[in-house]
Order: C-alpha cells, then sequence, then structure tokens
C-alpha cells in the first residue's frame, strides 16, 4: 500500500494500462471455456460484458443523479469506448487473427498524432523509436508473411477503425477537466454491454456465429462470475483511468502487453508456437511499452539529484 501511494498519478496511470493489456492478454482463455461451452466468438464476449455491466451496475444506481447531468461529451465517449472495443473484439469473427491485432495496434501511431496536432505534445525521439519498436515487434510476431497491412475486408476495416477510435478518445479523456474515471467504466462497460449484444445477435443472423446454448451458461457461473468481479471489471477500469493521464500513444503502446502476454499464455497453455520469432517480438514489444516510462524515471531521478547537488 505505501508503494501505491508514493506513486504519481501518471505512474499510477501507466500501471492500470499494463494491467489491462495483461488482463487481456489473459482473455483468450475464458473466452475458449465459454467457445467450448457453446458460447463462440461474440457471443463469449457478450456473456462477459453483461456481467460485468450487472457487477458495477452500483456505480449507476447509487449516482443516477450524476449520470443524468453528464454533458453529450461524457456519454459520447462512454458510447465510443464500448462500441470501439466490441469492433475490435468482433473483428476475430470476419478476419484473421494477424490483421486484427496488426491493425488495431496502429493505435500508438494515431494517439501520438492527434495529441501533436490537438494539444500541441510533442512526439519525441524516445516515442518514435518505442512506435518503430511496438510495430516491428508486431511485425515480427504476425505480419512477416502478410506484407503491408492495409484492410481489405469488413472485418480489417473493423479492427483499423477501433484503434482510431480509442486513439481519438482517449485523448477526449485526457483533456477532460471534470474526469470522473469510475463514472466513465461503468459507461463503457454498460455500452460494451448493449453493442455486443447487438454484434452477437447480427453475426449468428448471418450465419457467422451459432445460436448460443443458454441452458448450459449456469454451470460455468461457478467460475464466471468471480472471475468477471475480481479481473475483468477492474481491468475494465484500469482501462478507462490510463487514458485520463496519459498521452493516448503511450495508452496504446502500453496495451501492447496484450500482445506479449497472450503470446506467451497461448504457448503454454494452448501448445501454439512460440520460436525465434515469437521471442523476438515479445521482446521489442516489451521495450516499447517501457522504453518511455523508464526514459521519464531516470530523467525525473536526474533532475532531483541536480536539485540536492544545486542545494
Amino acid at each position: 500500500m505505501r508503494f501505491l501511494k508514493n506513486l504519481s498519478e501518471q505512474s499510477f496511470a501507466k500501471l492500470c494500462a499494463v494491467y489491462a493489456g495483461l488482463v487481456f492478454g489473459i482473455y483468450w482463455i475464458p473466452l475458449r471455456a465459454l467457445d467450448s461451452a457453446g458460447f463462440s466468438g461474440v457471443w463469449a464476449v457478450f456473456v462477459f460484458h453483461f456481467l460485468s455491466a450487472i457487477a458495477i451496475a452500483p456505480v449507476w444506481l447509487l449516482g443516477w443523479k450524476r449520470f443524468a447531468q453528464n454533458g453529450l461529451r461524457f456519454h459520447f465517449v462512454c458510447f465510443g469506448t464500448g462500441f470501439g472495443y466490441v469492433l475490435y473484439t468482433a473483428a476475430f469473427v470476419y478476419t484473421s487473427v494477424v490483421s486484427v491485432i496488426v491493425l488495431f495496434y496502429m493505435m500508438p501511431i494515431w494517439g501520438f498524432l492527434l495529441a501533436r496536432i490537438f494539444i500541441g505534445e510533442k512526439i519525441t525521439l524516445i516515442r518514435w523509436l518505442s512506435m518503430l519498436l511496438g510495430i516491428g515487434g508486431l511485425w515480427v510476431i504476425f505480419g512477416q508473411d502478410s506484407g503491408i497491412p492495409i484492410p481489405r475486408n469488413i472485418g480489417d476495416w473493423m479492427a483499423l477503425t477501433a484503434g482510431l477510435m480509442w486513439a481519438g478518445l482517449a485523448l477526449m479523456l485526457l483533456t477532460d477537466d471534470d474526469e470522473k474515471p469510475l463514472d466513465y467504466a461503468a459507461g463503457f462497460v454498460t455500452w460494451a454491454c448493449i453493442c455486443s449484444w447487438i454484434f452477437a445477435l447480427l453475426a449468428t443472423k448471418t450465419g457467422y456465429e451459432p445460436a448460443p446454448q443458454w441452458n448450459l451458461l449456469k454451470s460455468h457461473l461457478v467460475w464466471l462470475i468471480p472471475f468477471t468481479v475480481v479481473v475483468i471489471v477492474p481491468a475494465a477500469i484500469a482501462t478507462i483511468y490510463g487514458p485520463t493521464k496519459l498521452n493516448p500513444g503511450i495508452v496504446g503502446l502500453l496495451f501492447m502487453t496484450e500482445i506479449s502476454v497472450a503470446a506467451i499464455t497461448a504457448a503454454i497453455w494452448a501448445g501454439e508456437p512460440f520460436g525465434r520469432p515469437q521471442l523476438i517480438g515479445v521482446i521489442l514489444v516489451t521495450l516499447a511499452g517501457v522504453l518511455e516510462p523508464v526514459s521519464s524515471l531516470l530523467q525525473s531521478r536526474s533532475e532531483r539529484n541536480n536539485v540536492n547537488l544545486n542545494g
């Protein structure tokens, strides 16, 4: 607890973004468990969002007057983050995993560019290097044989749009003077639930997903509910809190921990390949995420030392 008290707001926000990436890096495990239970693709995502919405409902119920008084900007961000996240998860139904990951995680580029255009934040040499490392790591893991990541189908466009949306919405969160991270998280989860339900219905109606076997869900609630409350809901709050304090490009880089964790855990528990390309890619992506935080830490220490020497 003392460690957390000593953290600056930005440092805590970085930890939140990393935590969100870690959780969504293992998200495939419960999703695959639900898939084997008769809830495939977007239906599995809907189940988690539905349970998360119920778990976070007290925030709405206790603060309904505050939610009603929040302006259009607040509700737009809540809807946009929920819709953007569901676009990302639903894209896996319509295109390859490689395309979704590579196109969505162009997000750091959009984030740094938007922050430069709208709030004048410089794209420093460290940030350029972080972007190169991150994109290079993604290419090594996923894209050596796929060429330049150009959208070719509806799933590709969904993934690219989701990354653009999250970059823009992260900037809106950062520039909100009257920030309400918990309120935003409640709105994000609720809209994600609504949007994932609509996507799941469309996927079933168009033949991409079979109808879920609702009668089998009851036997899985014994692990679904604790996992949702203890892991997924805090990750959703962390997903929103990070952008309220950080440049959207940095948020995108820190979210990339999802890639490293997913590659490692899939190799351990799903028997997926993890050779030299995956190892190199994980190292590059990890370096991309830690480069700026480490640089900032070293710079702040250097400034404190200079102050002490001058004092």
